[in-house]
């Protein structure tokens, strides 16, 4: 294993930095598809291709070298999506006066399971980032684990 600043290379398995680029380049499909889908309104969807924009690199860094920076680039945006979403999951019913999001009354259709333009979707996506911000995380861990055996040795 050669480490240098920021960078550590394995000459072991790959599957965990692979699955977690993997993730994070589906999270980026997402936020660009959402925004060319033009359901949220222009300005978040220049805001979804700047996010993405900003982890495609990431995604690169980790497929190639596991860099350390960009796992944690990874895991503090996975992170701040949950949070976001988050809110958005809990105060999208009090901004309509509705109560929750995705409920309604009245002569509308009751809730759908594959409905993902109400909370099932935020649901999907807070689960897309707390599985990314988790691989990312735990791959840190390891990194640094062999980085301290290797010192030890």
């Amino acid at each position: 294993m050669t480490t240098t600043t920021g960078r550590v290379r394995s000459t072991g398995p790959v599957l965990h930095p692979r699955i977690c680029a993997a993730l994070t380049a589906v999270s980026c499909a997402v936020h660009l598809w959402l925004a060319a889908s033009g359901h949220h309104g222009a300005w978040l969807g220049i805001l979804m291709i700047a996010l993405a924009a900003v982890c495609v690199p990431c995604t690169f860094h980790i497929w190639r070298h596991s860099r350390v920076g960009a796992l944690h680039q990874v895991t503090v945006s996975a992170v701040a999506m949950i949070a976001l979403h988050a809110v958005l999951l809990l105060g999208a019913g009090s901004l309509s006066g509705a109560g929750g999001a995705g409920h309604s009354h009245g002569g509308g259709p009751t809730s759908n399971a594959f409905d993902t333009s109400g909370a099932t979707g935020l649901l999907l996506v807070i689960g897309l980032e707390i599985t990314t911000a988790l691989l990312a995380a735990t791959l840190v861990a390891r990194l640094r684990r062999r980085v301290q055996m290797a010192a030890a040795s």
